[in-house]
């Protein structure tokens, strides 16, 4: 088992420092993008996500209300993160011929306007569902004659 371990850490060292070397070249536009994005995420995205989880925590006391808005959350900001490239391409910068030119910002509204659309709707029938499954359990009321 030993073996196999050094082996890996070899191979992988050797693809890291391969990697590296492919890199120096284009080092100097690639380190504010190697740096900005960790330290983005640790100043700005987890403080607000920290944030947001206790705010929701404390306000929605349904744990499948909670669960269906953290992933509302959760689906927003893959979407967020998948359109940054695309909402912020420099005008400068020639066109990408894999990315067809179209209204990038109007197609994030879409898919942000479908991803709540659908937790609005699970969450009303779930309301309904769980009022229609309290009303079935509640006891009869009591006829006196």
């Amino acid at each position: 088992m030993r073996s196999v371990r050094l082996l890996l850490l070899v191979l992988g060292g050797a693809a890291v420092g391969y990697g590296g070397w492919l890199l120096l070249p284009q080092l100097g536009p690639t380190v504010p993008w190697l740096l900005g994005g960790p330290l983005l995420h640790d100043v700005l995205v987890a403080p607000l996500v920290g944030l947001v989880g206790l705010a929701l925590g404390r306000l929605v006391t349904d744990r499948l209300r909670l669960a269906w808005i953290s992933a509302g959350l959760l689906g927003s900001a893959t979407l967020l993160l998948i359109a940054v490239p695309l909402l912020w391409r420099p005008p400068s910068a020639p066109p990408n011929p894999g990315l067809p030119d179209r209204d990038y910002p109007l197609g994030l509204a879409a898919g942000l306007a479908v991803v709540w659309a659908v937790i609005v709707i699970v969450l009303l029938v779930a309301t309904v569902v769980g009022r229609r499954g309290r009303s079935e359990l509640a006891p009869p009321a009591s006829q006196e004659t």
